[in-house]
């Protein structure tokens, strides 16, 4: 959250809220996991694979070879998120 003292729901909403029938809330309920999701996905960043492998290779005690094992489980890794968010 961008302000931990932002009203979430000011007077208004509130009433709005305690009026609303069933489906309804579900409606609302709905559209704000929408907003939460959509804003989330924008907020999403991604990896710049060559200046991670130029970071990591850096590490003292990091070869070549050890680099490129240590890539391969990142890459791993960030398919079986993919393949779980998608």
């Amino acid at each position: 959250m961008d302000n931990e003292n932002e009203e979430l729901v000011n007077r208004a909403l509130y009433k709005r809220i305690k009026s609303m029938n069933r489906a309804e809330m579900e409606n609302f309920v709905r559209n704000v996991f929408n907003q939460g999701y959509e804003k989330a996905e924008e907020e999403t960043h991604s990896i710049d694979y060559d200046s991670l492998r130029a970071d990591l290779s850096r590490i003292k005690g990091i070869g070549e070879s050890r680099l490129d094992g240590i890539m391969t489980v990142i890459d791993k890794h960030i398919e079986n998120t993919n393949d779980k968010g998608g």
